[in-house]
């Protein structure tokens, strides 16, 4: 009778468990963080891609470094109103920053500006917020009918902003727009929702 030996043993082959739970683990973590992370960029693209504010033209609501979100979304589905403030790229040009201003004029509107007040079909605008009596009319002097897919835009800062008064940004073609600003992140004592 031979006896058997303890050992090593290559004939037999080793049987393999999978650890389900830990497998089932593993699963429930990449299926977890797949999800986070198109959540991440939905929410992203739809409303808050972040900039910075450029510049004093938006003074007191935005001034220059004030960090936001701007919802690219909603414009898909509504036209902006009068009183949105929107991120836009000037005559189109995407190799400079985004401007943010507010519009005043929509398509169809006749915008003017007289005696340093804004008129929109003939009546006085209704300010979003408190803003000095403009020194400059520029274009606007004389009454300027916006075509179906342009908006008149003004600075809140109106004696130091670039805007729809002068020719090196004009009416905002609705091409040109990103989106509206919603939100300020930046800095901490102005966190919240856009006026």
């Amino acid at each position: 009778m031979r006896r058997r030996v303890k050992g090593l043993n290559f004939g037999k082959e080793r049987e393999s468990k999978v650890n389900l739970p830990l497998f089932q683990e593993v699963i429930i973590w990449i299926l977890e963080i797949a999800l986070t992370v198109v959540i991440a960029v939905v929410f992203t693209y739809f409303f808050g891609v972040r900039s910075s504010m450029v510049g004093l033209s938006m003074s007191p609501q935005l001034e220059d470094g004030d960090e936001v979100l701007i919802d690219q979304f909603s414009y898909k589905f509504i036209s902006p109103k009068a009183g949105d403030v929107i991120a836009f790229f000037p005559n189109g040009n995407t190799n400079t920053h985004y401007y943010m201003k507010r519009i005043i004029g929509v398509p169809g509107d006749r915008v003017q500006i007289t005696d340093g007040m804004v008129l929109v079909n003939g009546e006085a605008y209704e300010e979003q917020t408190e803003v000095a009596r403009m020194e400059d009319a520029g274009s606007a002097a004389d009454q300027i009918t916006l075509g179906e897919d342009e908006y008149f835009v003004l600075g809140d800062n109106r004696n130091n902003s670039e805007d729809s008064r002068f020719a090196n940004i004009g009416t905002v073609k609705d091409s040109y727009i990103i989106g509206k600003v919603w939100f300020v992140i930046a800095p901490k004592e102005k966190f919240g929702f856009m006026d």
